[in-house]
C-alpha cells in the first residue's frame, strides 16, 4: 500500500507533464468515447513496472494493452509513504503472501475528459484485491486545486484499506432526505437514464471518471453513483470500491450484487455500477426490472 502510494503521486506528475507538453498522442482504441493517450501508456509503464520490480509475485492487470518494452528508468518509483507505514496492517491481511494479491491499475480514469481540458475528472487508479475482494486503493487526483491559482499545490492521493479506513480527505455526507445522483458524462443511455428517473433525484450530475464519481460521494457532493450500463471495468472499481468501504459505503452492480476482483474473472462490470456512502438500501430497492432484465451479470 505504501508503495502503491508513492506510484501513484509519481503518476499524476507525469499525468500534469505530458499534458504541459502539450502532444497527448491520442489514438482511438475503440471510437471517439474510447481514447488512449500518452499519459495512459507512460503511466501504466510507470506504475505496473515499479510495483513489478519490488513485489515479482503480484498479478498486475492495466487498462491498456501495451506491447512489451524496456522500461525507462526514470519512470521507475521505488519509494514507500513513510506514513502509511505508520499504521498497523490490519490482522486479518498481516499474513498474506504477495502472490496471493491482484493489482487493478488505470493509469488515466477520465481519459476522454483528460483531452478536453475537464481537468478535475482525471484519476489514476490502483486497487489492491485478495480473495476476488477489493481490499485497499489509491485514487491520485493530478489535477486537485488547479483552479486555485497559480501558487496552488496541485495533486492530492486519497488512500484506504479494509479495516484501517481512508485518508487525504474530509469525510462527509449529502444532507438527509437530499438525493443527488452522479452518473456518466459520455456513455449516457436510455436506460441509464429510466434508472436515475427511478430514483426520484433532487439532481443529477453529468462527470466523467468513477474514481472522480466516488470521491464526490465521499466528500458530499453526490448521494449514488448510478450507470445502468455495461462500459465500467474492474480498473475502474476495484480502488474506488476499497476506498468506498473502508468508510462504511457500499459499491456493487445494478442488481445488488458484489464485484469479484480474481485474475482470473472478466475485466467488464456488464451489470452496471452501484454505490452509495449511505442508504443504500433506498437506490438498489427503486432499480426498475426492466433495467435488471437489460443487464445480465
Amino acid at each position: 500500500m505504501a508503495s502503491a502510494y508513492s506510484v501513484a503521486d509519481k503518476a499524476g506528475k507525469l499525468v500534469r507533464s505530458i499534458m504541459a507538453a502539450g502532444d497527448l498522442g491520442i489514438v482511438e482504441k475503440s471510437g471517439a468515447n474510447d481514447l488512449q493517450t500518452k499519459a495512459d501508456r507512460v503511466v501504466q509503464k510507470c506504475i505496473c513496472t515499479s510495483l513489478a520490480r519490488k513485489f515479482p509475485l503480484l498479478t498486475i492487470i492495466g487498462e491498456e494493452d501495451l506491447p512489451s518494452s524496456d522500461v525507462e528508468e526514470e519512470l521507475i518509483e521505488s519509494g514507500q509513504s513513510a506514513e502509511i507505514l505508520k499504521h498497523a496492517c490490519p490482522t486479518e491481511y498481516s499474513s498474506v503472501k504477495e502472490e496471493e494479491f491482484v493489482v487493478w491499475v488505470d493509469p488515466l480514469d477520465g481519459t476522454k475528459e483528460y483531452t478536453e481540458g475537464l481537468l478535475d475528472h482525471v484519476t489514476v487508479l490502483i486497487g489492491i484485491a485478495y480473495g476476488g475482494k477489493a481490499i485497499a486503493g489509491v485514487i491520485n487526483q493530478p489535477y486537485y486545486n488547479y483552479e486555485a491559482g497559480d501558487s496552488a499545490v496541485l495533486g492530492r492521493t486519497i488512500w484506504g484499506v479494509l479495516g484501517l479506513g481512508s485518508f487525504g480527505f474530509q469525510l462527509k455526507e449529502v444532507p438527509d432526505g437530499k438525493h443527488i445522483i452522479t452518473t456518466t458524462r459520455s456513455h449516457s443511455s436510455k436506460l441509464v437514464n429510466d434508472c436515475i428517473a427511478a430514483m426520484n433525484p433532487d439532481k443529477v450530475v453529468r462527470v466523467g471518471g468513477a474514481g472522480n464519481k466516488i470521491i464526490q460521494l465521499i466528500e458530499g457532493q453526490a448521494s449514488a453513483y448510478v450507470f445502468a450500463s455495461p462500459g465500467c471495468k474492474k480498473w475502474d472499481t476495484c480502488a474506488p470500491e476499497a476506498i468506498l468501504h473502508a468508510v462504511g459505503g457500499k459499491l456493487t452492480d445494478i442488481h445488488g450484487n458484489a464485484f469479484r476482483y480474481d485474475k482470473e474473472v472478466k475485466h467488464m462490470n456488464s451489470a452496471g455500477v452501484l454505490a452509495t456512502l449511505r442508504n443504500y438500501e433506498y437506490y438498489v430497492k427503486r432499480v426498475p426490472e426492466a433495467v435488471k432484465e437489460a443487464l445480465v451479470p
